[in-house]
């Protein structure tokens, strides 16, 4: 294959999860080699035809057991939940240049990139989760991830507000304490694989942010207004609740403006 698009919709296929992993990576080494082309006029197929595996079984947020860092089964439950958000942010990445047509190249670049990265992040940690003897999909996972990208089907700038401009950077708040946590406990493994995870999300969360900014001037919309509308909009319960870091948010593109909003 040699066009983004068809790489896309032979993804969201029912295909092994090792192949999704194949397929995303020879896209990303095919396009930096300069052979991948970014234009199509195939439909785009709705998005209740993208396919996931089997397993994990997946539950309602609430549903999920809480477990403590503290116990064996806790790590593990833990870095399968993990593993999961970033199986899910594959798709995610692949879904936001699939369904959205006409923006610049460096738009499906830049996706694309994040989408072979949080395979990469998927992979490093299904190698931990299987040094203590456990697969992803073994246990339960939450179901709410791929909700948004569902919400916002036909809302690029909704995309943009929901997944790398509120859940994702919510990794910006809530990693650098995990790492701290696991770095009492000693567990450089742990340690290695989430600053390296945290290194790239905010670079996510910072194309996130670019790319909104970048389509509200094309539209004519004042960004700091319009992501506090389509947070209220699209996010149950209001607004994401705190503590918010300010200082990784800011290098990801957020304004002190909009981060006193959610902290308000």
């Amino acid at each position: 294959m040699k066009n983004l698009f068809e790489f896309t919709e032979a993804f969201f296929q029912p295909i092994s999860i090792d192949e999704k992993l194949a397929l995303t990576h020879q896209a990303w080494h095919t396009h930096i080699s300069g052979g991948l082309s970014f234009t199509s006029d195939r439909p785009v197929l709705p998005i209740d035809r993208v396919t996931f595996p089997a397993r994990p079984e997946l539950l309602a947020p609430r549903q999920m057991p809480r477990r403590k860092l503290t116990t064996t089964a806790g790590v593990a439950a833990f870095f399968h939940a993990i593993a999961h958000v970033e199986f899910v942010a594959i798709y995610l990445a692949w879904d936001i240049l699939y369904r959205f047509r006409g923006m610049p190249d460096q738009f499906y670049q830049d996706w694309l990139r994040v989408a072979d990265e949080e395979a990469q992040h998927f992979e490093l940690i299904r190698m931990h989760l299987r040094a203590i003897e456990i697969e992803y999909g073994d246990l339960p996972a939450h179901s709410g991830l791929w909700d948004h990208a569902k919400d916002t089907a036909d809302d690029l700038l909704g995309r943009l507000a929901m997944v790398p401009r509120c859940m994702e950077a919510r990794g910006l708040d809530v990693t650098p304490a995990l790492i701290e946590k696991f770095r009492i406990l000693g567990d450089d493994a742990s340690v290695a694989i989430l600053t390296r995870i945290l290194t790239d999300e905010v670079r996510h969360v910072e194309r996130g942010s670019y790319w909104f900014k970048f389509v509200c001037q094309q539209r004519g919309f004042e960004a700091e207004a319009k992501y506090c509308e389509l947070i209220d909009q699209y996010y149950i319960g209001g607004k994401p609740k705190g503590p918010f870091n300010r200082e990784l948010r800011k290098i990801a593109g957020f304004s002190d403006a909009e981060i006193d909003w959610l902290e308000s």
